[in-house]
Order: C-alpha cells, then sequence, then structure tokens
C-alpha cells in the first residue's frame, strides 16, 4: 500500500485576496475573470491602488489548494514546491504543514521573494488574478522527491506550470518517474488563459495522456478549438483516459472511460469562486481514492465545491470538510 495519496507538484504563493468594484479590473487594465502573469512591480502597482481595500492573506496556488482539500477530507498527501527564505515563505510552509501535508521544504530555502497572487472578487463572486511568480517560476526537477513520489498513488499537478520552462521540465520528469512506477497522472488545465497562450505546452505536459484531466467548460473548449462542448469533450478523451469537465451553476461532466456522466449542481448564492475547481478536483481525487464511483466522487465534489463558494476564500475548515463527508 503507498504512502501517500496524492504526490502533487505545483506553485506556492501566497494569496492576498481583495474585494473590489468591476470599475476597478477596468482602472487597472485586467481581464476579468482569468489569471494574468504580471511582474513584481506592476503587482505592486496593483496593490498600491487597493491600498485602502481590506484584504486576506492565506497560502495558496492550485494544486495547493486541491492537496490540502484531500488531506482535510483525511487522505495523506506530499507536496513539492518552492519558496523563499522571507516572511511570506515561512507563512507558506508553516501553514502548509499545519494542514498536515508533508513537503520538500524541511531545510534550506532560496533567497528572493516567494510567490504572491492578488485576487480580486467582484461582487459576482467572479475572481481575477494577478501572479507575480517570485521563486516559484524557478521550480524545476530540484525540488522533486522521487521516493515520495514513487511511494504515492497519484501524481497530480497545475496547467500554470506550464508558465515556466523549469517547472514545465518538472512535470515531465516527474510524469516519466510517475508512469515507471505505475503511479496514475492527474493534471488540472487551470485558467482559460494558460489554454489560450500555452496550449503547446500543456499538450507537452500532457505527453501520450493522462489518467484524469480536469477543465472547466471554458479550458475544455479552449483546448478543442470550438464552442462546442460536445466536440470539447470528443477532444478530451484524446488527452486522457478519464475526464472531469465543471460547469459552476451548470454541474459538471465526467467521463468514467466508457459514459459520460451528469453531476447536478448544488443550488447556492455565490460569493466567491476563488478555488471552486481546485476544491473540485480535491474532492473528487479523495472520492476515488475511497473507492467511490466516477458518480459518487462527482456528487461529493460538487457539494464541497458550493460550499466553498458561498465563503470567502480558496479554502474551508477542516471541521466544515469533515461535515460535508459526514453527511455525504
Amino acid at each position: 500500500m503507498a504512502r501517500y495519496h496524492i504526490y502533487g507538484l505545483g506553485n506556492a504563493l501566497v494569496d492576498m485576496e481583495y474585494e473590489v468594484k468591476p470599475e476597478d479590473l477596468g482602472i487597472l487594465g485586467l481581464d476579468k475573470g482569468v489569471m494574468t502573469l504580471v511582474d513584481e512591480r506592476q503587482q505592486l502597482d496593483i496593490m498600491h491602488h487597493l491600498r485602502d481595500h481590506p484584504h486576506r492573506r492565506g497560502s495558496g496556488g492550485s494544486a495547493a489548494n486541491s492537496i490540502v482539500a484531500f488531506t482535510q477530507f483525511g487522505g495523506q498527501c506530499f507536496y513539492s514546491c518552492k519558496v523563499a527564505d522571507d516572511e511570506l515563505g515561512h507563512f507558506y510552509m508553516q501553514d502548509l504543514i499545519a494542514a498536515g501535508v508533508d513537503t520538500n521544504h524541511h531545510s534550506e530555502k532560496d533567497q528572493g521573494h516567494t510567490g504572491r497572487c492578488v485576487v480580486l472578487v467582484t461582487p459576482d463572486g467572479d475572481r481575477t488574478m494577478c501572479t507575480f511568480l517570485g521563486v516559484s517560476g524557478n521550480l524545476s526537477t530540484r525540488e522533486l522527491v522521487v521516493e515520495a513520489l514513487c511511494d504515492s498513488e497519484w501524481f497530480y499537478t497545475e496547467g500554470y506550470l506550464a508558465t515556466s520552462d523549469s517547472a514545465r521540465a518538472s512535470v515531465l520528469e516527474a510524469k516519466r518517474i510517475a508512469e515507471a512506477a505505475g503511479v496514475k497522472t492527474a493534471l488540472s488545465l487551470s485558467d482559460p488563459n494558460m489554454v489560450k497562450f500555452f496550449k503547446p505546452r500543456l499538450l507537452e505536459m500532457i505527453g501520450l495522456g493522462v489518467d484524469l484531466l480536469f477543465a472547466n467548460e471554458f479550458e475544455a473548449m479552449g483546448m478543442a478549438g470550438s464552442d462546442d462542448l460536445h466536440q470539447a469533450t470528443d477532444y478530451l478523451k484524446t488527452l486522457a483516459r478519464h475526464f472531469v469537465i465543471t460547469r459552476g451553476p451548470a454541474g459538471a461532466l465526467v467521463w468514467d472511460g466508457e459514459r459520460l456522466i451528469e453531476i447536478a449542481p448544488v443550488r447556492v448564492e455565490a460569493v466567491d469562486t476563488v478555488g471552486a475547481g481546485d476544491m473540485f478536483a480535491g474532492a473528487f481525487l479523495y472520492g476515488l481514492s475511497q473507492g467511490l464511483s466516477f458518480q459518487r466522487a462527482g456528487d461529493l465534489a460538487s457539494t464541497a465545491s458550493a460550499r466553498l463558494v458561498t465563503t470567502l476564500g480558496p479554502r474551508l475548515p477542516t471541521e466544515v470538510i469533515q461535515a460535508i463527508l459526514k453527511d455525504f
């Protein structure tokens, strides 16, 4: 039996979350609802514009959010990432370890700046992200812990790593090691902008295919080069043995390798969609790890992600997740 249910690889970013008006996005020249990579100066300018807005700080990163959610449900996870030897880096690691996640960062850290993600939440609950990767942009094969990877059931990573040559190389190496060791592979496409600007790199990361692919409907259609969701599902079948397409208030579609399953939405009033896809992935993988069917794993993930969007931030308290699991 493997020591870890999931070995995760992804960015380590400290989220700085602000509630804003749509006019703020216009003033800042930001595309609503997507992630934009910015340099440190641009990010500081954005934060200066928002200096009178209260904000919340928390550790984040797409794959990290999924890994933490999985751990809160009761799973065992390892997460490889890269932080700097600064206040934010130590804050991030303390938060990750407090969540019960094992990590590669138990020793010396690099000099520089830990990555930050400014998250702008509009009244409709949508989120617009401006990310300065900091040292996370230098994530490489040096951060891989091969023993932990080979002692896991799943290798899970995020499409955001397509933006960095060294990070992408680490994904390719980790996927090669995982496949050789019989570890199943899973990837989240992460964001429509990743598909729009980095599709060839995402296809390189997918290679001959992954066991499980996560996408929202815009990412799926973007990968297929079509605005037809049926064509998108046919295309994803060429990339993955199984996949999930999340559709927000319309629920989700799950391909179990033989049939397309519709996952019903859980009706809620969304106030913040930050991390909804990450929560879905973490809960879905947890369900599979516990022997649930694709249908039941999807139902669990739909319930958890719906609960998340009724609150601010990309994560839920452990007691809330445990209550979801108990009532499921």
